[in-house]
């Protein structure tokens, strides 16, 4: 079983085996610091990292190899999230902005807008798909029908 370790100021992170407390892989290809990372929850050895760069990074554990690299943010990505079919990614980040992307064609689908300030969370919901939630320094909780792309509500008191 691996465990993934987020590498602060040395544009790297690194995968742990939880069992023998070895480092299995140490990705690198961010331009700067890596800020989140999510193993895909469908593709052994897939996972999804987000950087101060501005990028979100597809990456292969088995090689280390960076797969595709998705542009859009125009800030630091914050938080990245597979839908657990593994078929959707979402990252969200200091520009405010939730994107929506196809992992496979490494397309952009949507743009979600509403945060007025760094979304610092995203997560799907397991037991219906099409929604998702983002947290955010503005304080609020929105959640979202990614279909649409419309917010459904907006949850605000969080301070």
């Amino acid at each position: 079983m691996y465990k993934n370790n987020v590498g602060k100021w040395d544009k790297t992170f690194k995968i742990w085996d939880v069992a023998s407390g070895t480092c299995k892989a140490t990705l690198a290809g961010h331009s700067s610091w890596v800020t989140c990372v999510q193993l895909n929850p469908r593709v052994q050895g897939q996972l999804v990292s987000g950087s101060y760069d501005k990028t979100v990074r597809l990456w292969s554990v088995a090689d280390g190899k960076c797969e595709r690299t998705f542009t859009g943010h125009s800030d630091c990505v914050n938080a990245v999230a597979w839908r657990f079919d593994g078929k959707l990614l979402a990252s969200g980040g200091d520009d405010a902005k939730i994107i929506l992307w196809d992992p496979k064609k490494g397309e952009r689908l949507k743009t979600l807008e509403g945060h007025s300030y760094c979304i610092n969370c995203v997560s799907f919901n397991p037991s219906n798909p099409t929604l998702l939630v983002s947290g955010s320094n503005d304080w609020t909780v929105r959640l979202w029908d990614v279909g649409t792309g419309k917010e459904l509500k907006k949850f605000e008191g969080h301070r």
